[in-house]
């Protein structure tokens, strides 16, 4: 027929035909789209470009649909060795069912594959260091990648798949199979239309095969953005070198309120306070330096050991992949998209990397908590304890979580996975959830495990002990798309790595840090070198399939202390009524040799220490034994939310910079409150504990604001606050209020005195700041240094806060005080790394990124939607990542919800469809038995050994 057609077509239509179908190849059309383009390329030139606008729709839609993966059908995959079934429910939630361990975490790696592989790849480009060869010619980029190779996340990675034990390492090359088993065959715009887009701008490198050490890796990142007071320590050494006072530094950086704030564990902590202060392990400094090279040279870890891709090599390539179709996608969107869209793709490419290598949360680390608790029995409707987790973390798309259940068909030594709950996408097995027998929960213990010091270099040597010894160096090499490669000297002292090579914050800490007169001269600054415990290989993988396979108390406490880095608080509850806490993690010791008036500051983690004396090396690490933990404690119940682990006068030191507790807190007094009402509590209730917005900052600073005399313009804003709750809800006009007066207030009281880096965000250590200085009016704190004529008082300040608070929200809100929303200033925008930062006029926009999504909550509240108080703005900078809520009475009646979807794939179904649930504190159902997953089952996939 269309022969036919052709055949009768007169010159003219001829010269369509042939300009309709040539451009509807090169644009790579399916063949009804060419031919719907050759029937309107008839009707001339208007018709043509009309038709031209929607064959590029089209064209978009198909480049777009590509990479989603099929949910139902059979697949055979080389190398299993029985049928694998993947039952999936409404939401994409796979259910794995296998015979062997082997074919579960190679059926893992499949789906993994399946949804979020783009996620996956991007993940192993920012744990190598390698973003460069991703996104280009990038001044971002390659500062991220210069730290990351600084660091070493790879090299320590490599070291650590070298000493796993057999099982561990089977269960990783099995899971790393699953995933190159779908990448055989599939090109990159196959795997994900982000390659694609990216192609619109640089020679996309081949598509590696995975390797476990990719998936070792994401534990350098987990522990970088919950390396504890990282930022507090440099923060020190900043605000220092602006006030020049170190009374005054330590007014920012108060004492934990444990007269106020509780910590995790009374007085039933074991081991017993009394227990010493032993240490174990080899020396951290000299430990560090088999990870920092010892010579300049830009070869890998030896070949001798069993390590995977280099990140200065490039890996063996998935069979059969290509970047064919990814170069005839990009062209095709690069002629879909107008040149002002294509540079708007390139910018998004750019802020994507600028927070690396945070890859979890924020830059200054605000946020970067969880909430976890677990009940008794004896508190709960069911007679069995419930035990709830929400992690706070950076919020992105797709979300930091993937879900997941894995299930042995028979569970036995040689398969002894029947688990399920939240997992990272890139890594088996489940890092938080429950098994049929316990279920656990993770926040951030914090503890200090980062220490820089302050080096004095001369040419290739640093000073130490007297004497000039060697650096250690090594030569990395920088790959970068369309460009020629850069080469870095990563030097290293007997602590770590010289970070103030990579990191100009870093720089400012050896120009400004306090030391003790006498010592070496400053001249225009020291070098700092960073001292990390997650840059020694740990044992964290090993951890996690330990803790999965855990059946009780005593094994899951064997588990947990295998985890070096990071260091995580983990909440316990079991099936027979127990439950328990254990405080894991790779702890430093510092010397209790510093002679005295050594420094001007104390040598205990909080402040840069001198390099060059071998007395404020760390000497060890807490030995395991003395690690506190609990089980079944008389009070009924444990929180975990960042707050310290147990009161003063422990012998072992964690930190001095925890979180001030208000969110532990508010949590301890409600579920207190319930259990001396003998109020039995449910799911719901645990639920909607974990959306409670109440606000313990403004309880101390609202009765001065009502108090405080204003203009009668100010006093509309003002009157919002009487009968307050101090409850944060999206609608409420009182939290607007309160949370501009909040900001503006920390503005007047310090911005004045602090660098740039070091201003208040308004999180939890400034709630504590700020209620030590209501108490004292005349502070030096309050005067505004931009008022050389006047030495404000604190109710001036307050004065002034609440009328320029009036005046924004005006210009914003409107004027109608009493029509006011929090959620309309407190937003959430989701962005998807690494081209989702494009303007919201762009066709792209829809596509990649959600929002904005009206939150309530807050900082240091419950409901942590965070916001940072010295941004400008009220936007959403992290909040809880995911929920969950365990009832060890029955496993089925537990629920979820995850923060935006399972896939990674823009445009697909699963891509937001649990994000407006999140963002309301709704959850879904979480099926654990067989009976349960399969009455919830919406698709089925059957993974068959090849040739069955």
């Amino acid at each position: 027929m269309w022969r036919a057609a052709d055949a009768r077509a007169g010159p003219a239509p001829c010269a369509g035909t042939a300009r309709g179908t040539a451009q509807g190849q090169a644009l790579g059309l399916p063949l009804v789209a060419r031919r719907r383009l050759f029937r309107l390329s008839l009707f001339g030139g208007a018709g043509l470009v009309a038709v031209l606008v929607v064959a590029l729709l089209v064209l978009g839609v198909v480049v777009v649909r590509r990479p989603f993966p099929d949910y139902s059908g059979a697949v055979e995959l080389p190398g299993l060795d029985g049928t694998v079934t993947v039952l999936r429910d409404a939401r994409g939630v796979p259910q794995i069912y296998a015979d062997s361990a082997a074919d579960l975490f190679r059926a893992e790696g499949y789906v993994h594959a399946q949804d979020r592989f783009f996620e996956m790849d991007w993940r192993r480009h920012v744990t190598a260091g390698r973003l460069s060869e991703l996104v280009g010619p990038d001044d971002e980029a390659l500062a991220a990648d210069k730290v990351v190779r600084t660091l070493g996340w790879r090299r320590v990675a490599e070291q650590e798949y070298a000493d796993l034990d057999p099982t561990t390492r089977g269960y990783l090359t099995a899971y790393a199979e699953g995933v190159n088993d779908y990448l055989a065959g599939r090109s990159s715009s196959q795997l994900s239309v982000n390659y694609a887009l990216l192609g619109l701008s640089v020679p996309l490198p081949r598509i590696e095969k995975w390797h476990p050490v990719d998936s070792l890796a994401w534990f350098k990142a987990m522990a970088w953005d919950l390396r504890g007071n990282y930022v507090s320590e440099m923060t020190r050494a900043r605000v220092f070198g602006s006030v020049r006072d170190i009374g005054r530094v330590n007014q920012l950086f108060p004492a934990y309120p444990f007269a106020g704030h509780a910590p995790i564990l009374g007085s039933q902590v074991q081991p017993p306070a009394t227990a010493s202060g032993r240490t174990s392990g080899a020396s951290p400094t000299s430990a560090s330096t088999s990870s920092s090279g010892s010579s300049s040279s830009s070869k890998s870890p030896s070949t001798s050991q069993p390590t995977g891709p280099s990140a200065t090599t490039s890996p063996a390539v998935a069979s059969g992949t290509t970047t064919g179709t990814a170069e005839a996608d990009s062209a095709a969107l690069l002629a879909a998209l107008s040149g002002d869209t294509v540079q708007k793709v390139l910018a998004g490419a750019q802020r994507s990397v600028e927070a690396v290598p945070d890859t979890f949360g924020t830059d200054n680390g605000e946020g970067i908590g969880s909430n976890s608790w677990v009940v008794s029995g004896a508190h709960t409707d069911t007679g069995k304890p419930l035990l709830a987790n929400d992690p706070h973390l950076g919020l992105g798309i797709p979300g930091t979580w993937y879900q997941v259940g894995l299930h042995c068909r028979q569970v036995a030594e040689s398969c002894p996975f029947d688990v399920s709950g939240f997992g990272f996408s890139g890594v088996p097995g489940v890092v938080i959830g429950h098994n049929q027998r316990i279920a656990w929960g993770f926040t951030n213990l914090g503890p200090d495990v980062t220490d820089f010091y302050l080096e004095k270099v001369d040419g290739n040597r640093y000073l130490r002990d007297g004497h000039m010894v060697p650096l250690q160096s090594r030569i990395e090499t920088i790959k970068v798309a369309g460009a020629d490669p850069v080469r870095i000297t990563v030097r290293s002292t007997v602590h770590g790595p010289i970070l103030s090579d990579v990191l100009s914050d870093v720089r400012g800490v050896g120009q400004r840090a306090p030391v003790a007169r006498g010592v070496p001269d400053r001249d225009l600054g020291y070098v700092v070198s960073l001292a990390w415990t997650a840059l020694q290989p740990g044992r964290d993988m090993q951890a996690l399939f330990a803790l999965n396979r855990a059946t009780d108390f005593a094994s899951f406490r064997a588990a947990a202390l295998q985890m070096d880095a990071p260091a995580q608080n983990i909440v316990y509850a079991d099936v027979d009524g127990h439950i328990g806490y254990q405080a894991p993690g790779r702890i430093p010791v510092r010397s209790a040799r510093v002679p005295v008036g050594a420094t001007p500051v104390p040598a205990d983690g909080t402040w840069p220490m001198p390099g060059w004396d071998s007395a404020f090396d760390w000497t060890g690490y807490v030995a395991e034994d003395r690690l506190p933990y609990v089980e079944d404690p008389s009070e009924g119940f444990i929180v975990a939310a960042n707050q310290p682990v147990v009161a003063s006068g422990y012998p072992v030191t964690f930190t001095h910079d925890w979180d001030y507790g208000y969110r532990s807190q508010r949590i301890r007094n409600l579920l207190t409150s319930r259990v001396h009402d003998r109020e039995k509590i449910t799911v719901a209730q645990t639920r909607s504990v974990q959306g409670d917005t109440y606000n313990p900052i403004a309880a101390e600073l609202v009765p001065l604001l009502l108090t405080t005399k204003v203009d009668a313009f100010t006093a509309q804003g003002r009157d919002l606050l009487e009968g307050w709750d101090y409850t944060q809800p999206p609608d409420s006009a009182a939290a607007a209020y309160f949370n501009a007066v909040w900001a503006t207030l920390l503005d007047l009281t310090f911005v004045d005195a602090l660098p740039e880096d070091a201003r208040p965000d308004g999180g939890s250590r400034w709630f504590a700041v700020v209620s030590t200085l209501l108490k004292n009016p005349q502070d030096p704190w309050w005067d505004d240094l931009r008022t050389p004529d006047v030495v404000e008082s604190r109710d001036e300040v307050i004065r002034r806060a609440m009328v320029q608070a009036r005046l924004r929200l005006t210009s914003i809100l409107g004027k109608d005080a009493k029509r006011w929303e929090w959620g309309e200033l407190h937003r959430l925008r989701l962005t998807a790394d690494p081209l989702g930062g494009l303007r919201a006029t762009t066709p792209l926009h829809p596509l990649l990124n959600r929002g904005p999504v009206e939150v309530g909550g807050g900082t240091s509240i419950v409901d942590a939607f965070n916001w940072n108080a010295a941004s400008g703005n009220f936007d959403v900078i992290s909040g809880p990542s995911m929920r969950m809520v365990v009832d060890l009475g029955d496993l089925d009646r537990s629920r979820w919800v995850n923060q935006t979807g399972q896939s990674g794939h823009p445009g697909q179904a699963h891509y937001a469809d649990q994000l407006d649930a999140w963002a309301r504190n709704e959850t879904y159902p979480w099926p654990s038995s067989k009976a349960a997953v399969e009455k919830a089952a919406h698709d089925t996939l059957t993974l068959e050994p090849a040739g069955s």
